[in-house]
């Protein structure tokens, strides 16, 4: 019972204070590739800091749907990031059909961030909340049918033991391609590149960044902590698939959790560093190979 408590409470800790660190990751990596120095690593962490402390400017147009977006959506992700295991140890949170909250919870922030940029009235967020939502159809629809192999393998309906599962009941192929297909649904659900660049500002290009740029201080300051936050999640959901291993000793496992963890995040970095953006037009053909990856391995599953 003690090590299981101890075992939550660094699962809290990390869900907490190691998100930030993984967009730092990608952006020493890029600048590793461009041939820069970067910003410092813990540049995310000093970004929500500054942004807590500032100010904030609201628009009168707006109702409490704009004010309450940025919270909802931290409290869905983080409640989400409770439900999937870390490492090879249990989730603080897990029971019978939590696959199935677990996705809603992203939905239920995307929902709230639509929303909130369709309550300022304009325009231009009205326009990437379009492009956000008509893009979720197809991302979401993949990590169905990713986890859906998932159940197949483990025969139930909690992350726990779908994650878990020891190695030698997954089969290579149907694995190799969910995990493929929900890697292009975490690049994706990011707003990393191929899909989406987290720092342009060319208004025909942007998805994400175009419906929060109403929000300032601590609004933004929460929504750049849960966009971290749902990095590190699915993240660790991929993780699972490609790296199901452990060493045994739960000090060791934990220090090869973060250690993965940071290599996912060198890997997204590396894919922005050898990719260009894709043209708007091209993301649902992209994101429909997602689904037909992930659906492929459900159909490898069925005998």
């Amino acid at each position: 019972m003690l090590h299981h408590v101890i075992n939550i409470l660094i699962h809290s800790a990390l869900l907490l204070a190691m998100p930030p660190l993984l967009p730092g990751v990608i952006n020493k990596t890029k600048a590793f590739f461009a041939g820069r120095k970067g910003p410092p690593l813990l540049q995310p962490y000093f970004d929500i800091f500054k942004l807590l402390r500032k100010g904030m400017v609201i628009s009168s147009t707006t109702t409490w749907i704009f004010q309450a977006a940025p919270v909802v959506t931290l409290a869905a992700t983080l409640l989400a990031g409770l439900l999937i295991p870390f490492g090879p140890f249990v989730a603080p949170i897990h029971f019978t059909g939590d696959v199935i909250l677990f996705v809603y919870l992203f939905g239920l922030g995307r929902f709230f961030t639509t929303s909130a940029a369709l309550d300022t009235g304009s325009s231009f967020e009205g326009m990437g909340a379009a492009r956000e939502v008509t893009f979720a159809c197809l991302s979401e629809a993949a990590v169905l049918l990713g986890l859906l192999v998932l159940v197949r393998l483990s025969g139930s309906f909690s992350l726990t033991p779908m994650l878990l599962a020891p190695l030698a009941h997954r089969p290579e192929a149907p694995v190799l391609l969910a995990a493929a297909g929900l890697f292009i649904v975490l690049l994706a659900e990011n707003s990393r590149i191929p899909v989406d660049d987290p720092n342009t500002h060319l208004e025909l290009t942007m998805i994400h960044e175009v419906m929060v740029l109403d929000n300032s201080g601590p609004l933004l300051g929460l929504i750049h902590y849960g966009a971290a936050m749902k990095l590190f999640v699915l993240s660790d959901l991929v993780l699972h698939l490609l790296v199901p291993f452990h060493i045994g000793v739960p000090a060791a496992d934990w220090v090869l959790f973060i250690a993965e963890m940071i290599a996912v995040a060198g890997v997204i970095g590396v894919v922005e560093s050898f990719m260009a953006r894709l043209q708007l037009r091209h993301v649902p053909t992209l994101l429909a190979a997602a689904s037909l990856l992930c659906g492929f391995g459900f159909v490898l599953m069925v005998r």
